[in-house]
């Protein structure tokens, strides 16, 4: 099972990006926390801090993952190519 499907970047998550220091995305509707925070840490190599999930309008489960190191959702940003 994939548990992340995609990043999702917004206007919005772009500003919690830099002030909050979070990342959101589109994951499978059966993960969990835990498989959230596991998956995210061994892509990306950064400590998870915390999770937060939401199930959308349109049926998509939304993670906002926040990161333990200052910088480390700009630099999976511009890793990934979105910044």
């Amino acid at each position: 099972m994939d548990v992340i499907i995609r990043p999702l970047l917004t206007e919005k998550m772009m500003a919690q990006m830099e002030k909050e220091n979070k990342l959101m995305f589109i994951v499978a509707r059966q993960s969990t926390k835990a498989s959230i925070k596991r998956e995210v840490e061994k892509m990306y190599a950064e400590k998870v801090k915390d999770i937060n999930t939401q199930i959308s309008r349109a049926g998509d489960k939304r993670a906002y993952v926040r990161f333990q190191r200052a910088s480390a959702a700009l630099d999976i940003a511009t890793k990934l190519g979105v910044m």
